[in-house]
């Protein structure tokens, strides 16, 4: 490419020599520059197509490496809200356990009747917890999928941009090897 932008000046140069001339001396000389001159040009044109399409796929790159971010972020809550509905839930059967070992203790008809209306509340609340344990858990697993298909995304992202640098980088050193 660089080479490219050193001959320009050149060819412009020797066409505007030759435009200059009254008559063109070499007709061969002329085609062969003329020649150039459009070889020169679809060079150009195939570079600032591929141009644009690395920048195209570096966009596309940028957003999807958001999209991955989000949806890690996504998995990391899903996991702690989980993680946190459990250890509620180990406390709560903790509680429960205590409460009917107190209730087996218990001799007063008064002290039994409250202790029994606790251990159905905290069964109650340790149902709601499971349920809610269960939806939470339904989250994270959706939440792992989706991060799954963002980076499966990415890494199809991310083959394409080789893919177009191994193109690239092919592209120029024939084209080099062509050109003094």
């Amino acid at each position: 490419m660089r080479r490219i932008f050193l001959l320009l000046p050149v060819v412009f140069g020797v066409c505007g020599a030759a435009f200059a001339q009254a008559a063109p001396s070499d007709p061969q000389t002329l085609q062969a520059i003329l020649t150039e001159v459009r070889a020169l040009r679809q060079d150009l044109r195939v570079s600032l197509n591929r141009a644009q399409g690395m920048q195209i796929l570096l966009a596309r790159l940028q957003m999807e490496e958001g999209a991955v971010t989000r949806a890690s972020d996504h998995l990391n809550d899903a996991r702690q809200k989980l993680s946190d509905t459990h250890v509620h839930q180990r406390e709560m059967t903790t509680e429960l356990k205590r409460l009917e070992e107190a209730l087996n203790s218990a001799e007063n008809p008064q002290q039994q009747t409250d202790l029994q209306d606790r251990v159905k509340h905290v069964k109650s609340d340790l149902e709601i917890a499971g349920n809610i344990a269960q939806q939470q858990q339904t989250t994270e697993i959706q939440a792992e999928q989706q991060l799954r298909d963002e980076q499966d995304k990415l890494g199809a992202i991310e083959s394409q941009l080789d893919e177009l640098i191994r193109t690239m980088g092919n592209l120029v050193e024939p084209s080099a090897g062509k050109r003094p």
